[in-house]
């Protein structure tokens, strides 16, 4: 990952500026401390009406990972040397009473981001992956039948020479004041 470092984060923006999207990873380990502190910055991540409607699956063993790549069969996502998949439960999450919409997406890309600087800051690519078989991903985790697998975030140390995606639409082709 170009930018970042290891812990060079001086500030919030240089770190969003130096994340990406990495698709192409050593086949180091991450460390375990590195790896709880990613976990616990997600776990702190705001959710609507503080319901917290998330889990965390680390997944690690190469058997488990060979079956993670049958569901989204890219060779740069079989280079992570793990995953995290991130879990919703839809049935504790939050819904607004005008409309019942319900705020599980919302809250789950909250903690992802949260997942991916966190990464980021601490030297590690990921890359967001949401089109997968979840039936396939759901059955491989034994996840119980509230929970949803919403998100693979493949996570590792960047491979050499990466760079990471950054195309950003100008600031004021987004930022609206006061109306649109």
């Amino acid at each position: 990952m170009s930018g970042l470092k290891g812990n060079e984060c001086s500030d919030l923006l240089t770190l969003a500026k130096a994340r990406g999207s990495v698709r192409s990873f050593k086949s180091l380990k991450v460390e375990r401390a590195k790896l709880e502190y990613i976990l616990e910055v997600a776990r702190l991540a705001p959710s609507a009406v503080n319901f917290q409607p998330w889990a965390f699956v680390v997944v690690r063993d190469p058997e488990k990972l060979k079956a993670l790549y049958d569901c989204y069969p890219r060779e740069w996502f079989a280079s992570a040397p793990m995953c995290i998949v991130v879990c919703g439960d839809h049935s504790t999450s939050w819904k607004r009473l005008s409309d019942n919409k319900d705020f599980c997406d919302v809250d789950i890309a909250i903690a992802t981001e949260h997942l991916v600087l966190a990464a980021a800051e601490q030297g590690l690519g990921s890359c967001w992956v949401c089109n997968f078989d979840v039936q396939r991903c759901k059955k491989i985790l034994n996840l119980p039948d509230l929970w949803e697998p919403m998100v693979l975030l493949p996570l590792g140390y960047p491979a050499e020479g990466v760079e990471t995606e950054r195309k950003r639409k100008p600031f004021n082709d987004v930022v609206r004041w006061e109306d649109f």
